[in-house]
């Protein structure tokens, strides 16, 4: 099956079922981050909203909350439980989706466990995790486990924001989505830079989404601080490869409002060689996502070579092993 010419790759889309629902109600979470309510799905929905936006693949994932609700051994079960739904999707349909697994952050044995499981056994694509995990950030040194283990595998691990902690006290009571979510992904980034979880783990391809929230924005202050603090002589273990270059390298969707400015911002900052697509549907309702698509469409081309849908769906294939099976 090769993709159709202007098909688009969609590497932010989300998946829920009642069962998950039920678990994460029963541990009360009934507003999830703050949303009005919970979103349906049905792999039939989603296929009309791929065929309807010219959307070939959708790598499914379980959004914010994760699956761990304070309760290690459960908080596997249900890992286990979604990536194999995924999976049995994916089976069902296999050139239209692909999964990243849940894990059961910040449980690190159970999570290298289910990692190893899912990308082994399950044919899961990468794994999914969160910014922080139950406010442990991504940088921290008690997921070296898990960060040795998907380094090994050259696994993509595709980064979802999520509340940072005490985020009651700075949403405004408004939903933390709409701004928390675009600050925890540049934290969680900064966090990996910082602590040198980047160059020591060069393997692991890192996907961030909404164009890497904040980061377009405060790559360059980052860096000032990481100069400053290396003349300084107080650095501590301040990494040696500049903030930019290391940014440069991870992967980002366009998921959320991508034009007119937020892209154009990012592009500026990072370049066009590692961006892809993003629908971020279901919790972005459908006919949102197709407005997203279609400002997509409509604005300029990056190139006189490519539209957005071209360049994004080029690079996708460039991240993701499912797509060179696809085309086969």
């Amino acid at each position: 099956m090769s993709l159709p010419p202007g098909a688009l790759v969609d590497v932010h889309a989300h998946f829920v079922t009642e069962s998950y629902i039920g678990a994460a109600e029963a541990a009360g979470i009934a507003h999830p981050d703050g949303m009005p309510s919970w979103p349906r799905w049905s792999t039939a929905d989603h296929l009309d909203l791929m065929y309807r936006g010219g959307i070939q693949m959708s790598f499914l994932s379980v959004s914010s909350p994760g699956t761990h609700f304070g309760d290690d051994q459960a908080a596997r079960q249900l890992s286990r439980e979604v990536n194999e739904f995924a999976a049995g999707v994916c089976e069902e349909h296999p050139t239209r989706f692909g999964f990243f697994a849940s894990l059961p952050m910040p449980d690190i044995e159970g999570s290298v466990r289910e990692a190893a499981y899912s990308l082994g056994t399950l044919g899961a694509d990468g794994v999914a995790v969160e910014t922080n995990h139950a406010g442990i950030y991504l940088g921290d040194a008690r997921y070296e486990p898990l960060w040795r283990e998907l380094d090994t595998r050259g696994a993509v691990v595709f980064v979802h924001p999520t509340s940072p902690p005490y985020s009651d006290a700075v949403s405004l009571g408004r939903p933390r989505p709409m701004l928390e979510f675009i600050f925890d992904s540049a934290r969680a980034a900064s966090d990996l830079v910082f602590n040198g979880v980047l160059t020591r783990h060069p393997g692991i391809q890192w996907v961030f989404t909404h164009g890497g929230g904040a980061l377009p924005l405060l790559a360059d202050r980052m860096e000032l601080f990481r100069t400053g603090l290396r003349m300084s002589g107080t650095e501590g273990d301040t990494p040696s490869a500049p903030v930019q270059d290391q940014l440069r390298n991870l992967w980002f969707d366009m998921a959320g409002t991508p034009f007119p400015n937020q892209i154009p911002a990012f592009v500026r900052a990072f370049g066009t060689e590692r961006l892809l697509y993003g629908s971020d549907y279901c919790w972005t309702p459908e006919p949102l996502a197709q407005q997203q698509i279609a400002a997509i469409d409509s604005a300029p081309h990056p190139s006189a070579a490519d539209t957005w849908r071209t360049l994004t769906t080029r690079n996708a294939g460039r991240l993701l092993k499912r797509l060179a099976s696809a085309r086969d």
